[in-house]
C-alpha cells in the first residue's frame, strides 16, 4: 500500500519510555516528507498526462502512417492499372492499324486485279481490232488491185 499526503499528515508516532524520538523533529520530517510526496505526486501525474498527450500523439501519427502507406498503395495500384491500361490501347491502337493496313492493301490489290483484267480485255479488244483492221485492209487492198489489174486489162 502506498502512503498518500493526507496518511502522513495523520500518521502518529508513538512515544517510547526510553530514549524517545522528538516530536518536533519527526513531526517536521513527516512534514517536509509529505510536501515532497505531494511534489513528487504533482510531478508523476503531470509525466502520466504528458505521456497520454504523446500516446495520443503516437497513435495520432501510426493512424496517418497508415493512411499514407494505404494512399501509397492505391496510388501504387492506380499507376499499375493505367499503365496496363496505356499498353492495352496501345495494343488495340496497332491491331487496328494494321487491319486498316491489311484492308488498304487488299483494297489496293483487287483494284490491281481489276486493272489488269481490264488492261488483258483493251490488250483482247485492240489485238481483235487490229486484226479486223488488218483484214479489212487486206481486203480493200485486194479490191484496190482488182480494180487495177482489171483497168490495165481492159
Amino acid at each position: 500500500m502506498y502512503y498518500t499526503p493526507e496518511d502522513f499528515k495523520c500518521l502518529c508516532i508513538k512515544k517510547s519510555l526510553v530514549n524517545g524520538y522528538c516530536r518536533k523533529q519527526v513531526d517536521a520530517i513527516l512534514a517536509q516528507v509529505g510536501e515532497d510526496y505531494i511534489s513528487m505526486a504533482k510531478e508523476s501525474e503531470e509525466i502520466k498526462n504528458k505521456i497520454d498527450i504523446l500516446n495520443e500523439t503516437v497513435q495520432h501519427y501510426k493512424i496517418l502512417e497508415e493512411s499514407l502507406q494505404h494512399s501509397i498503395i492505391v496510388a501504387q495500384h492506380t499507376s499499375e492499372q493505367i499503365k496496363t491500361n496505356a499498353c492495352e490501347k496501345a495494343k488495340n491502337i496497332t491491331d487496328e492499324a494494321e487491319i486498316s493496313a491489311k484492308k488498304i492493301i487488299e483494297t489496293a490489290n483487287l483494284e490491281v486485279i481489276k486493272a489488269k483484267g481490264k488492261l488483258d480485255e483493251i490488250k483482247g479488244q485492240l489485238y481483235s481490232f487490229k486484226t479486223k483492221s488488218e483484214a479489212l485492209i487486206s481486203a480493200q487492198l485486194d479490191v484496190l488491185q482488182q480494180l487495177f489489174s482489171e483497168k490495165n486489162n481492159e
